[in-house]
């Protein structure tokens, strides 16, 4: 089974299916983990479900989900589930994570919509988190997502409110750096004292992506573009609170070519060198 190097900082990428023969090809892999999302090879097959087992083989594969809808109304997806269970044993994935939204009703909305911050929504997250955690025999890595709107009913902050639930369902934590300083701008708070609030043993990886401003004055996790200055040093300070943690990039639209998606990698980890620009 794949492993992760046990010094330095991992660095991964998100894998896109337009660069996955190229990445394939080379040797030995120019990054220490990959992650994909189950829900886009679980009907998927011929040579590139075989490329993707390839890939599984030589360094780990991370499972980062976009369907499950944790702060959904509907009941959780069993068929889904246990899709994702045989793909996180085919591939043997360290890890499976979701975020923190919600995404259908009724069926799905193709986008991750915000949820109430509020005792109610907490107390129907963290049980279906533990359902989740039940059927797939294995901790839930939460992600913090990037959201455009607030909730009258809201009595919770994002800080508060995501911490307590990482606390009473005892998942743990795929920490998104963009999102977070995207949040932390859109909506008025202290992106250094979310950081700080969080229980540093159960961050197990770092997302970093770019994001765009909107006309409105919002920022927009657009994932189309590197990383911004102030998102670089954002991880800087992450890392410096929690120690070092593996960083995955993720490049979603107008997707460059697997060269320039190496050197943006490589560029993330130079800001975690001490005395880095």
């Amino acid at each position: 089974m794949a492993a992760l190097p046990t010094s330095g900082t991992p660095l991964g990428l998100g894998l896109r299916r337009s660069f996955l023969a190229e990445l394939a090809a080379r040797d030995p892999l120019p990054l220490d983990f990959l992650e994909t999302s189950p829900e886009n090879w679980l009907r998927f097959g011929g040579r590139p479900a075989h490329t993707l087992r390839e890939l599984s083989e030589r360094v780990p594969l991370f499972a980062h989900g976009l369907s499950l809808s944790i702060g959904g109304p509907d009941p959780l997806d069993r068929v889904l589930l246990d899709a994702i269970a045989r793909f996180l044993e085919e591939h043997r994935c360290p890890y499976y994570s979701e975020h923190l939204a919600f995404c259908r009703d009724d069926s799905y909305l193709h986008d991750l919509l915000p949820i109430p911050f509020n005792d109610e929504t907490l107390c129907h997250c963290r049980d279906r988190i533990a359902q989740v955690q039940d059927i797939l025999e294995r901790r839930l890595l939460l992600e913090n997502t990037a959201y455009y709107g607030d909730f009258a009913s809201s009595t919770m902050s994002e800080t508060e409110f995501f911490c307590e639930l990482v606390r009473e369902s005892d998942c743990l934590i795929l920490l998104d750096i963009n999102n977070l300083y995207v949040n932390s701008r859109n909506h008025g708070y202290d992106a250094q004292a979310f950081l700080q609030a969080l229980p540093p043993q159960r961050v197990v990886y770092l997302h970093l992506a770019g994001h765009a401003p909107h006309p409105s004055g919002q920022l927009i996790d657009t994932h189309d573009r590197g990383v911004s200055a102030p998102v670089r040093e954002l991880l800087r300070q992450a890392l410096t609170l929690l120690g070092p943690r593996p960083i995955l990039l993720e490049w979603d639209h107008a997707i460059p070519g697997l060269d320039q998606l190496l050197d943006e990698l490589g560029q993330l980890a130079a800001t975690t060198r001490p005395n880095a620009a």
